[in-house]
């Protein structure tokens, strides 16, 4: 007779010996069962569990293991803590009141084997997660006898469900990929009372049908009678710390199982109608893998800050961020797979942290406090505010000096730049650190010159990434692509002003020109910062020159070069007729800006000059022509 692809003999138990190494037909045959005997092979021990790994357990198990009636489960595998705290046998994870007081927990906690490995090899074809364990003929055992001989000899902590006997046969049910294919390595490795070979078969299932149960609706009125007795009114407290042996429902052969979809529905379900402003709830204990139900308690339980989840069986960190809504203050994770997968105790807490920046203490042990901004509504940030000159005459020294170096530099021959620069200057230009290829970037072509110091690690490359003196500052920027800056999003902030020594941060926005029809059509932002000292009469001359590069954000792209900007010429006032002469000398009187602003605002409007002014008046009004528009 055949069962899920294995073959048995429905009245006979016995097992030949040279049978023992006959090949499994059914699903571990693929690369599921594959790549979870190589991950034994490597010592990759999922779960963390203390003592020797599977491989040296399974080893040590090679020969038949003879179990008599009065086998004592002996594999008490301790998961590791985050925090090293000892291990407590039969600690139930209850609240530190209990603890405090001496007292013992409800239930007991331990009573399932609830700690599983939290690495799932075995189990990639499965979408349901469950796993069918079939013993042919096992009804003549006893389940105790039965289920502790297996997990003495599976390397593999597991929890038995729904455990069952269907004519000669016995059935249960587990949801771990690594238990299950552990189940299966021990096949024949059970020898009973009588000298035979026990046969263990594991095949993927879909969801139990325990798991799709509804409770009664008189069940639901037990549930809600229990819950009032486990819950504290004075701490605002509910404890529902391995709910599924409370005596008062086991009485009326309730069982109530947190990790089936609709029982931990029906309890948040309690709480919300009931007892909405609780704030601490104990989960301990209770088989939960999944947080998805969990969810609700964000909208329905708005003030719970304390919540233990420990003894369970969350496996990832990642259903945390079903919780994130919550404002917790205290946590417990401690006895649960994914305490396995951090390296260290600080990595833990971060990861934690991550999810509940409020956080004060985790599984019991006080944490920094933490460091953020404690904002309970929306709020606007304010906007930037301009730029910040010191004076007046630092702000039109600042202008003035602007003004002369972007238009040569937007020019396409930077050559002249080399009467800004002090001989011994230097220069560095930097862009964003990213892991990504910087090839497929638009900022390409300075990633190869950025000196990003998180970058850069090697300080002789370091020192040769540095542009020394000016000839060579100005040769390196006559290399960079040719630009044209957006003046009118220019913002200076001044950093250090003595008589010696100038030093201000200019940002702003510009866009890559078109060379020999090539273009990327790239719009960029920049930091820069001048470290300048007086040179000649009113001028300035650049001693460091320190340039940052990244690309533009949708919001700068939209409001780049909405004012008009002159065109970079070597002379503002190229030829003109003599009536242009004058209207161009009325104009600039009348509105104070310069000559190259005021002939730019005439020829937009085809140099007539009532038109000229009212655009003029409506775009100052706006605040969108520049400041350095006014220098002359």
């Amino acid at each position: 007779m055949a069962d899920g692809g294995h073959y048995y003999n429905e009245h006979d138990d016995r097992t030949a010996p040279q049978f023992r190494g006959r090949k499994t037909r059914g699903f571990y045959k693929g690369r599921a069962y594959d790549r979870s005997r190589r991950d034994r092979q490597r010592g990759n021990q999922s779960g963390g569990f203390g003592g020797p790994g599977p491989r040296s357990r399974l080893e040590d198990t090679d020969g038949d293991v003879t179990m008599s009636d009065n086998s004592q489960d002996n594999t008490s595998q301790h998961r590791f803590k985050p925090y090293g705290r000892p291990f407590r046998k039969g600690g139930d994870g209850r609240f530190d009141k209990d603890r405090r007081q001496g007292k013992g927990g409800r239930g007991g906690g331990g009573n399932f084997r609830g700690d599983r490995s939290g690495g799932s090899n075995g189990g990639g074809r499965n979408r349901s997660g469950w796993y069918k364990v079939t013993i042919p003929h096992g009804r003549k055992y006893d389940k105790k006898w039965l289920l502790t001989a297996l997990q003495n000899i599976c390397p593999i902590p597991f929890t038995p469900v729904q455990y069952h006997v269907d004519h000669n046969r016995v059935h249960f049910y587990v949801d771990d990929s690594s238990a299950s294919t552990a189940l299966h390595k021990c096949s024949h490795k059970i020898t009973d009372t009588d000298g035979y070979k026990v046969e263990v078969h594991v095949n993927p299932s879909g969801l139990p049908s325990f798991l799709l149960a509804d409770l009664k609706p008189e069940h639901l009125e037990h549930l809600k009678q229990c819950m009032a007795k486990r819950f504290d009114g004075s701490q605002q407290a509910l404890d529902l710390n391995n709910i599924r042996t409370d005596p008062d429902l086991v009485s009326q052969n309730i069982e109530v199982i947190l990790n089936r979809k609709t029982n931990m529905e029906a309890v948040i379900k309690v709480i919300e109608e009931n007892i909405p402003e609780l704030t601490c709830l104990n989960l301990s204990n209770n088989r939960i893998h999944k947080l998805d139900e969990l969810t609700d308690l964000v909208s329905k339980v708005p003030h719970l800050n304390t919540l233990n989840l420990s003894h369970n069986e969350l496996k990832s960190d990642r259903e945390l961020d079903k919780l994130k809504g919550l404002k917790l203050v205290e946590l417990w994770l401690n006895r649960n797979p994914l305490c396995d997968l951090f390296k260290d105790q600080a990595s833990y807490i971060s990861a934690v942290r991550q999810r509940f920046p409020r956080l004060l203490k985790l599984d019991g042990n006080d944490l920094p406090p933490p460091i953020g901004f404690d904002v309970e509504t929306p709020t606007t940030i304010p906007p930037c505010k301009g730029s910040c000159f010191g004076s007046d005459e630092i702000k039109a020294l600042i202008l003035r000096f602007l003004q002369q170096y972007y238009s040569i530099y937007d020019s396409g021959n930077r050559q002249p730049l080399l009467d800004a620069y002090h001989d011994g200057a230097s220069l560095s230009l930097t862009t964003p650190y990213s892991t990504q290829n910087p090839s497929r970037s638009s900022l390409g072509e300075y990633h190869k010159d950025s000196r990003n110091l998180k970058r850069i690690k090697d300080s002789t490359i370091r020192y040769r990434l540095l542009k020394h003196t000016r000839l060579n500052v100005v040769a390196f920027l006559n290399e960079l692509p040719k630009t044209q800056h957006d003046i009118a999003s220019f913002t200076v902030d001044v950093n250090t002003c003595t008589n010696t020594l100038l030093s201000f941060t200019i940002s702003g926005i510009f866009k890559e020109v078109v060379v020999d029809g090539k273009s990327r059509e790239s719009t960029m932002a920049f930091s820069r910062v001048f470290i300048t000292v007086p040179v000649g009469n009113n001028g300035l001359g650049i001693v460091n020159d320190q340039l940052f590069i990244r690309m533009a954000t949708t919001e700068e792209i939209r409001r780049a070069f909405v004012a008009p900007a002159p065109t970079p010429s070597s002379s503002p006032v190229p030829t003109l007729t003599a009536p242009q002469q004058e209207m161009l000398a009325a104009f600039s009187q009348m509105s104070g800006m310069n000559l190259e602003w005021s002939q730019k605002c005439l020829q937009d409007n085809e140099w007539v000059f009532n038109r000229a002014a009212d655009i003029f008046t409506q775009l100052k009004t706006d605040g969108k022509i520049p400041d350095v528009a006014f220098i002359k």
